[in-house]
């Protein structure tokens, strides 16, 4: 039985998206949904990166677009000084 949630994603274009979730009492991820296996070079044995390897729990690829979100305009505001005169000009002489 899939256990669905909605969130926001923001790649290609804002979206309400209804994803699929890990099984929270999963015996092999304890909930989280994969395991993170850190590896090493092979002659040097120095750290090179971290693989995910996803439980059988769940599918990371299971997601259904609900709908597109609108982009809302930007609001511009003026670049004004916010301690100096409301006019913009000062009357001060510089020093």
């Amino acid at each position: 039985m899939p256990r669905l949630r909605i969130h926001v994603t923001g790649w290609d274009r804002r979206s309400l998206v209804l994803t699929d979730t890990p099984q929270p009492d999963c015996p092999d991820c304890d909930g989280e949904g994969g395991h993170n296996h850190d590896y090493g070079d092979h002659e040097t044995g120095e750290y090179a990166g971290t693989d995910w390897d996803p439980c059988h729990c769940w599918d990371e690829n299971r997601r259904w677009t609900l709908f597109p979100l609108p982009r809302l305009p930007r609001r511009r505001t003026p670049q004004t000084d916010p301690w100096g005169p409301a006019s913009g000009y000062s009357d001060e002489p510089p020093f």
